[in-house]
């Protein structure tokens, strides 16, 4: 049994919406689940549903949290106690094989490098989201808000953790991997992305060259690597054209389709819609490059984001993904340094 902890104290509507989460991850796929937090307060809601004591779910005691509002350096150097941390400590420890976080994300991304550390090879971590796609299938894009710059050795690095990441969570047999550009030609771009292309030339991917913004939705790539800060554009801007159209799509099925039957169809039609560009059906974004298993969630997350991150937690840590990150970096490292001698 797969064992995941859980920052009870980190999100929004917390620990409501990790304590829901936990119950139906425990009781659908099995996942032992430790739930850090203030433990009366974390019992207390617990408490509120009933047979969760016949669930592999514990209550682990972490004194402090850290607040949306805390500055994340000095939370994570001043509260040695927290929720956030003390959850990364049983996944150093071993206790745990992986943590789920709603928190506040630069201390939890903080937190994971300091206390879990990072695989042997990667320079920087990368959180990489899923995007959703017209075949259905969603693309990973990375570094998506980790760093704000990025070198061209990272990127590289993203590509190999974005690949393997894809071939395993998302059952991708080659994964497409593209470089984020103004244009598909290798002269478009930036410094970083040109200096970019040579070294995701040289990796053992299927590296497809240049995409622009709008292929990410198409489905003709399953990973793009950017550094954080055109990454992090990209998911708000994303997030922001979603809630658009989910509202002019419901007004317009609303006002067009009359009478009791096309009320029903409008409702149907849209409730598919909503759950096909749902985050919360995603659960959370893992910050790839760190030991053991990190999942960084929605402040906002509610009780299926939160399942749902505990699955993906659990599916990461069952496939071993951080040892193939290792191995293919390594491998990587050594063609590059043969050639040079060459």
């Amino acid at each position: 049994m797969v064992t995941i902890a859980v920052d009870a104290m980190g999100g929004d509507h917390a620990p409501r919406s990790e304590v829901s989460g936990a119950i139906e991850a425990a009781r659908l796929y099995g996942v032992r689940v430790l739930l850090v937090g203030l433990q009366d307060v974390v019992v207390r809601e617990l408490n509120q549903h009933k047979g969760w004591k016949k669930l592999p779910i514990e209550v682990v005691h972490a004194s402090q949290y850290i607040t949306m509002e805390d500055s994340a350096a000095k939370a994570v150097r001043t509260k040695k106690d927290s929720s956030i941390r003390v959850a990364s400590r049983l996944v150093r420890d071993g206790v745990a094989a992986g943590v789920t976080s709603a928190g506040n994300t630069g201390a939890v991304m903080a937190t994971a490098k300091m206390v879990q550390g990072m695989v042997h090879g990667v320079e920087r971590p990368a959180l990489a989201s899923p995007m959703p796609t017209i075949t259905g299938k969603p693309t990973i894009i990375l570094d998506v808000g980790a760093n704000v710059d990025s070198s061209p050795k990272m990127l590289a690095q993203f590509a190999i953790m974005g690949g393997i990441y894809s071939r395993a969570i998302l059952h991708t047999d080659s994964p497409r991997v593209g470089l984020l550009s103004i244009g598909e030609e290798e002269h478009k771009g930036n410094e970083l992305t040109k200096a970019a292309t040579p070294l995701l030339k040289s990796l053992p991917i299927n590296f497809i060259g240049n995409v622009e913004g709008r292929d990410i939705y198409k489905g003709v790539v399953d990973v793009v690597v950017c550094d954080g800060f055109t990454g992090n554009v990209v998911l708000k801007v994303s997030e922001g054209v979603a809630d658009v159209v989910k509202h002019l799509l419901r007004d317009s099925l609303m006002s067009t389709l009359s009478g009791r039957a096309g009320a029903f169809l409008a409702r149907g039609a849209f409730k598919d819609f909503k759950k096909r560009i749902d985050y919360s059906e995603y659960g959370g974004v893992p910050l790839l490059g760190v030991r053991g298993v990190c999942i960084i969630c929605h402040g906002s997350s509610n009780g299926n984001a939160m399942k749902n991150a505990i699955r993906v937690a659990a599916e990461f840590a069952s496939q071993d993904l951080n040892t193939k990150i290792e191995s293919d970096l390594a491998q990587w490292t050594s063609s590059r340094l043969a050639a040079r001698v060459e």
